[in-house]
């Protein structure tokens, strides 16, 4: 048969039944972005002149939170000097040593400069641990709600398992809800402070988690593969009020062996833009991981690595432009918590989670089951969340875009990129949109 589009126009003589594959099976199978696709939609709004408070990007507006000077004008600097090579494959030796020293002063973690992997941002160290720790059929285990972990494991073939979080234990997983699926397990993949949800874990409940790890690895045989823990701390800085970040080596050094820390500069100093990962762990992980991702291309920007050196090893500066972010999320954070609170003190059929860390907030609008003054019944999150764009250009992202299956109207709301004002203006609004649905006959 005629393929359609094919660049020598032939006939196929091979199937007269179906039209031959033109993408691989992996691809095929592949769904694209859920955030991106409510991106888009918010985007072609804005672009025809609407007003939307844009709560969907895990990102900072510049227009709000720009970058450290210091580390801008490092940038501008490097590349005065001509510092736009390749870099090494490892990444500079000057930030290696800097994130060395940037986790023993912040963090009490003492790992050798051999240790540390620089990546083009926090997102090919999360694919590069699953690609060199995880074989096809391998069991992983993750929360729900979290972040792309279910994209991670189809991508190297590994066997999910999702393990549902509510907010009794703030979305986050326990010892408890871990234990009955840990047997046999590759990977368990955290993430804390949380994306999607904001809440950080406490010592206690990381702390037992640790423990179950390590015993989990202590069963193991001799020759049979550990169970490693993939610990994304990518906004270990941005915490609030009483929470402190509390990471699995900190608590249990025991755990050294195990754990694969993913961070970098993006959300920190709201530089997702400059490209800045790494990864920590054992050497010979961090090893095989540069030999896989050498061959992808994962290398961060020269003169971006020598800034970031640069910033890493100037604490005031880190300390000073950490205090402002920090203030200027919390703000944010706050006032919409506030708002929604004040909203269920009202009777309304809303609730948040108290911000613990990140830039997001957690919020449950429950109005599932409700009619709209149009007349529509909402049934699920995402029929929610459209109705709060469309009547109070209030725009969040569904807990389905983590991998939640329950429609129980639950949301994440994201501050990057929104000021006081636009939280100022939308809070009456959304108040009245809500106001206005009522129960179904």
């Amino acid at each position: 048969m005629f393929e359609p589009g094919s660049a020598t126009g032939t006939l196929d003589t091979a199937s007269t039944t179906e039209e031959a594959r033109r993408i691989s099976v992996m691809s095929e199978g592949m769904s694209g972005s859920e955030i991106l696709r409510i991106a888009g939609e918010i985007r072609a709004m804005t672009e025809a002149g609407e007003r939307v408070c844009n709560l969907t990007v895990g990102d900072f507006s510049p227009a709000e939170f720009r970058i450290p000077k210091f580390l801008e004008n490092e940038i501008a600097d490097a590349l005065r000097r001509g510092e736009t090579n390749y870099p090494p494959s490892y990444g500079v030796a000057a930030l290696r040593e800097s994130v060395r020293r940037f986790y023993e002063r912040g963090l009490g973690l003492k790992y050798p400069a051999s240790s540390v992997l620089v990546t083009s941002g926090s997102r090919p160290g999360i694919y590069g641990t699953y690609c060199t720790v995880v074989d096809r059929g391998d069991r992983v285990v993750f929360p729900v709600p979290s972040w792309n972990n279910n994209h991670y494991t189809y991508l190297t073939g590994g066997v999910a398992v999702p393990v549902a979080t509510t907010r009794d234990t703030a979305f986050l997983p326990t010892r408890e809800l871990l234990a009955p699926v840990i047997r046999g397990a590759r990977l368990l993949s955290l993430n804390s402070p949380l994306n999607p949800t904001g809440t950080a874990f406490t010592p206690e409940t990381l702390g037992e988690i640790c423990d179950l790890v390590l015993e989990e690895n202590a069963r193991r045989r001799a020759g049979e593969r550990p169970l490693y823990v993939l610990y994304d701390q990518v906004y270990w800085m941005l915490t609030f009020g009483e929470t402190r970040h509390v990471d699995p080596v900190s608590l249990r050094p025991e755990m050294a062996p195990y754990t694969i820390y993913v961070d970098g500069v993006s959300k920190a100093f709201a530089a997702t833009g400059v490209r800045v990962g790494w990864v920590v762990g054992p050497q010979d992980i961090i090893e095989s991981m540069n030999n896989f991702l050498g061959h992808v291309g994962t290398w961060a920007p020269r003169a971006e690595q020598v800034a970031t050196a640069k910033l890493l090893d100037a604490p005031n500066e880190v300390a000073a432009y950490a205090r402002d972010i920090t203030a200027g999320v919390r703000e944010r954070l706050d006032a919409l918590y506030d708002g929604i609170v004040a909203m269920r003190a009202d009777g309304l059929p809303v609730d948040a989670t108290v911000p613990m860390g990140a830039i997001y907030l957690s919020a449950r609008f429950a109005l599932n089951g409700k009619r709209t003054p149009d007349g529509q019944v909402l049934r699920t999150n995402d029929e929610i969340r459209r109705y709060l764009l469309k009547a109070a250009g209030f725009a969040v992202v569904p807990f389905q875009a983590f991998g939640v299956k329950e429609d129980t109207g639950w949301m994440r709301l994201s501050v990057g990129a929104v000021s006081m004002a636009d939280i100022e203006r939308v809070l009456p609004v959304l108040r009245e949109a809500i106001t206005a649905i009522t129960a179904v006959a």
